[in-house]
């Protein structure tokens, strides 16, 4: 059974999540149920790096895999899975872990920008939660780094990086900011407006 990891993601119109995998063990067909990270789903199609679609991907290549439930992350594995409901059971296993890791980070209070420069006024070192949302894991990714140098420039400013993801930016997220009095950031991508009016 096909094992790798997802070198990129990204949510495309009309193709939903759309991963890029380098296959490191097995061989991997379409039909195949996996899990990646705490995403799954059921290959729709394969499409190797000459933009052709193939019927398999072995050792070695990297193929874009359609039939994502949900967008993985850079990095995380993917492992094909005997049957669905192990592959959706791992799955939600995995999204509540990560969910209980995100409510332990949150912070009580509301922060705002206005907040961190007042602090930062006065001495004090205040840290801003921050959601950050974008259209492919490189933005979310470039966005995350541009906080560590803003941080290694500023000594008194601190950026508490609450959660990343590829795609449109969902009422979790808002629930997210509000339990930790952080903000969200949104690169090429938009919220629908039931979530924009939560946000407000």
């Amino acid at each position: 059974e096909a094992q790798g990891v997802v070198v990129e993601s990204k949510l495309e119109k009309g193709r939903g999540s759309v991963a890029t995998v380098l296959i490191q063990n097995g061989t991997l067909r379409i039909g195949d149920v996996f899990v990646a990270g705490a995403e799954y789903g059921k290959v729709r199609a394969l499409i190797d790096d000459k933009g052709q679609q193939i019927e398999e991907a072995v050792l070695g290549q990297p193929v874009e895999v359609l039939g994502f439930n949900g967008t993985p992350e850079a990095g995380d594995t993917f492992s094909v899975t005997p049957d669905e409901s192990k592959a959706r059971e791992i799955s939600e296993y995995r999204q509540r872990k990560r969910r209980e890791s995100q409510a332990a980070m949150a912070v009580k209070g509301r922060t705002t920008i206005d907040d961190i420069i007042a602090a930062r006024e006065t001495g004090e070192k205040t840290a801003l939660p921050v959601i950050v949302k974008g259209d492919v894991h490189g933005s979310v990714e470039a966005i995350v780094g541009s906080f560590a140098k803003m941080e290694e420039e500023n000594p008194d400013i601190r950026v508490q990086v609450l959660h990343t993801g590829v795609g449109g930016i969902t009422e979790s997220d808002v629930k997210l900011a509000r339990a930790s009095g952080g903000i969200i950031i949104g690169f090429n991508v938009v919220p629908d407006e039931r979530v924009r009016q939560s946000a407000d």
